[in-house]
Parts: C-alpha cells; sequence; structure tokens
C-alpha cells in the first residue's frame, strides 16, 4: 500500500504503530527498586515525556509511513523485549527515513531504526543486535540515570534536563555537554558514564539476543565492520558517532558472545524482504539504479535469497510502472506464498495502479477471512475502496480501524481522503485533527474540531463527540505544556 510517492517525500509524517505497544508485562505492577533514577522519573513520568517526544518527532523527522515495515519491525522488537529482563514500559519501534546507520532510544520504551541500518546489516541477527541494545538501553534506564546525575551537579529544572537529554539521543556525548558547565573535566566524566553504558547495552542485549534464538556472534561482527569500513573516515557515520565503538568494545562484545552456546541461525526470509523493500523504495535510488543493484545481487544469491531480490526488483517496476515486468516476478511468489503479507500488500500495488480493484478486494478478503485483525490487510482493503471510489464502505472500515489502532497515520489519512472524496466536510477535518493531535499540533487540532462542531447539526451525536474530543485535547495540550516547564 502506498499513500506518498517515494520521489516527492522529502517529509513523511507518521507513526509505526500499527500494532499494539510492545510490552513483556505490566509496568503499573512494578515497584521501583534497585535503581537510582526512582528519586528523579518515575516510570509514569518516562512514558509521558515520551509519548509527548514521540509527537514531536512525527513533526520533524522522515519516520517511513509503511505498513509492512512496520509490521515487521514491530514483530523483530516484540520476539526480543518478550525476552529481555527489566521491561517497566511498553515497547514502540519505528523506521526514520535516512541512510545513516544510526539507532536511538528514549523514554517510555521508543526504539527509532534508520533505514541505513537495512543497508548494511547483513543479516537478521545483526540488525536485532542492534535492537536488542537499544532495548537495553531503556530497561536498564539509562537515559534516567544520567538526569539523577546531572540533578547532583546542576540547578536545572526537570524539564531543562530532560530537554538536553532529548538532544542526547541523537548525540549523547553533545547533549550531556549542553546541559552542564563546559569544563573539561565534566565533559569527560559524562563521555565515560556513557561508554559504560553502552558496554552494559551491549553485554544485556547480548542476553537477550540468545533468549530470543538470534546468532550472538553477530553484534560483534556488525560492530567489527562498521569500525573496520569507518576506521579513517574524515565524517563517520552517526551510529558510530552516538555509539563509539573503540576496540576494546568491541573485544568485550566478541569475549561475551563466545560464552553463549554458538548456534546456527537460518537465513530470514522476512528480513530480507523488508531489506528488499527499503532499498525499493526508501534508500532514496533511482529505479535504474535499483534494478542494476538487485540483477548484480541476483547474479551470486541463493533460492530462497532471490526470492526477495526478484520482490524488491517488482516494487521498482510498479513504482516506475512497467506493471507486465512487476507481475511477471510477483505472480509466482504469491503464488507460492499467498498469505505472505509483503507480497499480498505489493500485489494491491499493482492491482491499484492498474485500476484492477475487483481482484484487489477478492484476494485481500480471502487473507482477511484467516487473519481479520491484521492491519495490512485491513489497511490494504480500505485503500482499495477509497482508490475504487467505494467511499462510504472504506469509511466505516476505517472508522473501526483508528479506533482499533489509534497512532497509526495511515487510517487518519485514509479517513481523511475517504471523507473528503464523499463531501463529507465535518469528518474529514475531525481526520485531519487526530493527525494534528499526533504531532502535538494542539491548536491545529482543536480548531478541526470546533470547526467540525459547528458544522453539523445542533445538539447531534456528532456534535457531542467533537466536543468531547476537544475537552480532552485540552488537557492533552495542557499536559504538554507541562511538561516543558
Amino acid at each position: 500500500m502506498q499513500l506518498f510517492k517515494k520521489a516527492t517525500t522529502s517529509l513523511l509524517i507518521a507513526s509505526l504503530a500499527l500494532t499494539s505497544p510492545v510490552m513483556a508485562t505490566s509496568y503499573n505492577d512494578l515497584p521501583e527498586i534497585g535503581t537510582a533514577a526512582a528519586g528523579t522519573l518515575t516510570v509514569q513520568k518516562e512514558i509521558e515525556y515520551g509519548d509527548a517526544y514521540m509527537r514531536m518527532l512525527r513533526g520533524s523527522q522522515p519516520i517511513v509511513n509503511d505498513p509492512v515495515l512496520s509490521e515487521y519491525i514491530s514483530a523483530l522488537g516484540a520476539s526480543l523485549v518478550a525476552n529481555a529482563n527489566d521491561v517497566k514500559t511498553p515497547f514502540e519501534f519505528f523506521l526514520i527515513r535516512n541512510r545513516d546507520i544510526n539507532a536511538f532510544a528514549f523514554f517510555g520504551g521508543h526504539v527509532a531504526l534508520h533505514t541505513g541500518l537495512f543497508l548494511h546489516a547483513q543479516s537478521e541477527s545483526e540488525l536485532a543486535s542492534v535492537v536488542a541494545h537499544e532495548i537495553a538501553h531503556l530497561t536498564q534506564r539509562h537515559l534516567a540515570r544520567a538526569m539523577e546525575e546531572q540533578a547532583r551537579q546542576t540547578p536545572l529544572t526537570m524539564a531543562a534536563l530532560v530537554g538536553s537529554l532529548m538532544l542526547a539521543i541523537a548525540a549523547p556525548q553533545a547533549g550531556i555537554a549542553a546541559a552542564q558547565a563546559t569544563t573539561a573535566a565534566s565533559i569527560q566524566s559524562q563521555i565515560n558514564y556513557t561508554r559504560s553504558n553502552e558496554k552494559e547495552a551491549d553485554r544485556i542485549g547480548l542476553e537477550t539476543l540468545s533468549r530470543s534464538g538470534f546468532d550472538v556472534n553477530a553484534m560483534p561482527v556488525f560492530f567489527t565492520r562498521m569500525a573496520d569500513q569507518y576506521r579513517f573516515a574524515s565524517k563517520p557515520p552517526q551510529f558510530l558517532l552516538t555509539h563509539p565503538l573503540p576496540d576494546s568494545r568491541i573485544t568485550d562484545s566478541r569475549s561475551r558472545a563466545q560464552q553463549y552456546p554458538q548456534r546456527t541461525v537460518p537465513l530470514s526470509p522476512e528480513y530480507h524482504l523488508a531489506r528488499a523493500r527499503v532499498i525499493a523504495r526508501f534508500a532514496g535510488i533511482d529505479s535504474a539504479a535499483a534494478i542494476d543493484w538487485f540483477d548484480r545481487q541476483l547474479k551470486k544469491a541463493s533460492p530462497a535469497r532471490a526470492q526477495s531480490l526478484n520482490y524488491g526488483k517488482a516494487l521498482v517496476y510498479i513504482d516506475s510502472r512497467q506493471f507486465d515486468k512487476a507481475g511477471k516476478l510477483l505472480a509466482p511468489l504469491y503464488k507460492a506464498q499467498p498469505n505472505n503479507r509483503f507480497y499480498l500488500d505489493a500485489m494491491t500495488d499493482l492491482d491499484v495502479a492498474q485500476k484492477h480493484y475487483d481482484a484487489a478486494l477478492k484476494r485481500l478478503e480471502k487473507a482477511l477471512a484467516t487473519q481479520p485483525n491484521n492491519a495490512v490487510l485491513l489497511l490494504n482493503h480500505d485503500y482499495v475502496l477509497v482508490k475504487a471510489g467505494r467511499y462510504e464502505e472504506a469509511i466505516k472500515g476505517l472508522v473501526k480501524v483508528t479506533h482499533r489502532f489509534p497512532t497509526n497515520t495511515n487510517g487518519w489519512s485514509l479517513l481523511q481522503e475517504a471523507y473528503d472524496s464523499e463531501g463529507v466536510r465535518h469528518g474529514a477535518l475531525a481526520a485531519q485533527a487526530e493527525l494534528y493531535a499526533l504531532q502535538g499540533r494542539w491548536h491545529k487540532a482543536i480548531n478541526n474540531y470546533t470547526q467540525a462542531s459547528q458544522l453539523v447539526e445542533l445538539g447531534s451525536l456528532d456534535q457531542a463527540r467533537y466536543d468531547a474530543r476537544i475537552d480532552q485535547l485540552r488537557v492533552q495540550e495542557a499536559r504538554f505544556a507541562e511538561l516543558q516547564r
């Protein structure tokens, strides 16, 4: 399913929460013990800060708006969280469209991965090693512990400390240094603190990797490749700036990995399909260069790898409107795996591009018969209805989808389009208001709902619903403002 053309998308405003936030255990039932940061920042307050920062990111970063990739990265994250210790918050995993290699984690269980990681991680275990490392940062509450350390040294307010730590998410040394006296000694002490966190995250991440059935050696292998590739680079990738890789850290991770049972992990078809999708649609290369890359890889690929590479080629052909070529590649892939959502989504794109709406709906309804609550299938089905001009049916489906997945901007965008096309102005305003709210743009959200309320019948159920939502948004706006004081 494509809502935006990749060639014109310099800033995608989206959320990847296509499934409910991942959680291994209920954080409300866990006492605050054994964590120095508990006196400075409660788990609930971390969740509030994380929600606020996530809203700001949606409005300022090119977050990838892709239901299939979202489902994949959420499932990968869930498998790791399920095997992690000390989980006290929900988790949300999302992708940022950026070719630089980087990943970061912040308050409330949020983990961001740059799409550039897919260009460099050669296996799912390598990608999982980065995700496990970021999960460990959160379960060990490294940001909260950094705040505790700063609170002892500076007279800054809680909001000022959080602000500096939010900067530290993407550049820890710069962010931490910005919040304290600029003396060499104090900066160095914070850098050392950060490096100790990195080693701790490696150690705990390796344990999570092993419990989750991944290859623990993937972590030192990935680290070594990054260090070797950029050892003499004048401008190393953000990953190496935010996750320094001195030889001692690489040696330590290799030594620790050798202490775990060694296993052979089979190739992950899902990872390679996700990787092919990123290269085809989110790597920022033109269609000719993408096809050339896939063809070169196909010359040396195993039959299993060839499937994902042909899938990637098919996506490029769809996007460049070479539909016959795309169909010849996709048809055998889909026939062999009719329930594979990577293939189902691509077949939907191909059918919609050719206006074969009935064929797409028939295929999706067959899949939904066995997976009735799957977000990818539901969104694809309603997307086809919108493109087919069956707006009333689409609205009914999308109202349910947005209720079930309220942070899914794909659903709200489609609902706004369906209402607009059907001429239901108040519905379109309300759907757009929810998109504004997900970006923390409270004034615009409230203004939209106010207009919607004025358009419907006085005293109607719609007006009551819109007015109630205005009250909720005002409360959220006040909380958002309070967090910044």
